[in-house]
């Protein structure tokens, strides 16, 4: 009987149908609709992954019984290449429209059959090319004075072309390098620019949270991340904290702006004092989830704190409209306020020697270190009485 969840390298797999991740590809998808039998109604369209991040879409014109996990081999231009079945069945058109591609500007084209064993003998020859490949291109590009990096470098299938990978901060004139690459290889040349996100992505890695990095496991777009994200859930703007791997601003940061955004909403409005009988107090700072308040008597430091929900600031804040004060903000005083102590010298309260004499009565405390004293109390009170008498 075969097992339906298994842990592998800290992968959970939902069903080997489902879910078949491999290090080598990222960006697996969950078909939850997997164990649901398929219908004709479900179109021919099938999502290919190739290395790392690429994927396609191709046709499944030939009506191959296509399943999850299959090495297909695919058209391309020019020649073919050899991918892997990611996902089949009514799940593709939806992840289509998710990642936003226009069908009618795509080229759709057609998976040609299951790769055989000696489709996988050429390709994988091809990427054992690849390392090599790689770190020669990047001499190359450095010795033609280009301000340019090659990020990573993927072969086609049948070893006809290969894509290379570049990150830029501008445009790049690498028409020469092509040249130089092609006389190199003896490839066809393909120049993709990518940025430093989709370079985190391909490379992969694990994030501060202990996960893997959302750019290599389901991310495909990827939107503009502003400090404004970090302001609004008042997260201190440390660089080092807020950037990731990539070293721009951690894509994490956008994903709860919009809770806080409509948290903010039910605050009060920051530039409006409280009015009360015993003082002025400004806005200092804000919990939106908590949807508190707290409010100082200066503007610019903290002084006799006090934090009230967001209800009762509004409620002042009407009072003080209609010309009313109330006695206090009824508010209870913040932990960082400043408790002010009188001075106190405690010098010559504790004697240095006080743990001696202790552990001398302890010594003592026998019953003949009992008669010992009691002799010299006797031998004291006699001492008394005889000084007295004199004294008489």
């Amino acid at each position: 009987m075969k097992e339906d969840f298994t842990i592998d390298n800290g992968s959970c797999h939902i069903t080997k149908k489902a879910v078949n991740h491999n290090p080598k590809h990222m960006l697996p998808v969950v078909d939850w609709l997997s164990d649901v039998p398929h219908t004709g109604e479900e179109g021919d369209l099938v999502e290919v992954q190739f290395k790392n991040t690429r994927k396609g879409y191709y046709h499944n014109s030939n009506n191959l019984p296509l399943e999850k996990g299959v090495k297909v081999v695919v058209e391309a231009n020019p020649g073919t290449d050899l991918g892997e079945v990611v996902l089949i069945g009514r799940l593709v058109p939806v992840q289509i429209k998710k990642n936003h591609i226009n069908t009618e500007r795509y080229e759709i084209r057609n998976i040609l059959r299951i790769a055989t064993e000696e489709d996988l003998v050429r390709a994988a020859e091809a990427h054992s090319k690849e390392q090599e490949t790689m770190i020669k291109s990047r001499q190359l590009a450095k010795s033609l004075g280009l301000e340019m990096k090659i990020g990573d470098v993927e072969y086609q299938g049948d070893g006809s072309k290969a894509i290379f990978y570049y990150i830029a901060d501008g445009r790049v004139d690498f028409r020469q390098l092509i040249k130089v690459y092609a006389e190199t290889f003896r490839i066809r040349i393909e120049m993709k620019q990518i940025g430093a996100r989709q370079e985190a992505g391909r490379i992969g890695g694990t994030g501060p949270c202990g996960r893997e990095l959302c750019c290599s496991t389901w991310m495909t777009q990827f939107s503009s991340v502003g400090t404004n994200a970090a302001r609004i859930q008042n997260i201190s703007l440390n660089p080092q904290k807020l950037a990731g791997q990539c070293a721009k601003l951690k894509c994490c940061l956008n994903y709860e702006v919009p809770v806080y955004e409509e948290a903010v909403k039910k605050l009060p409005s920051r530039n409006v004092p409280l009015e009360t009988k015993d003082a002025t107090y400004y806005f200092f700072s804000s919990d939106p989830l908590k949807g508190e308040v707290t409010y100082s008597t200066d503007q610019r430091h903290p002084a006799n704190l006090e934090t009230i929900t967001a209800a009762k600031a509004r409620e002042i804040i009407e009072k003080n409209r209609r010309g009313e004060k109330p006695l206090n903000l009824g508010g209870n005083q913040s932990a960082v306020a400043i408790v002010e102590t009188d001075y106190q010298n405690v010098v010559g309260q504790d004697d240095l020697t006080r743990f001696d004499k202790k552990k001398n009565n302890k010594n003592n405390g026998g019953h003949r270190g009992g008669r010992n004293n009691d002799r010299r109390n006797n031998s004291h009170r006699n001492n008394e009485k005889g000084s007295s008498s004199r004294a008489d």
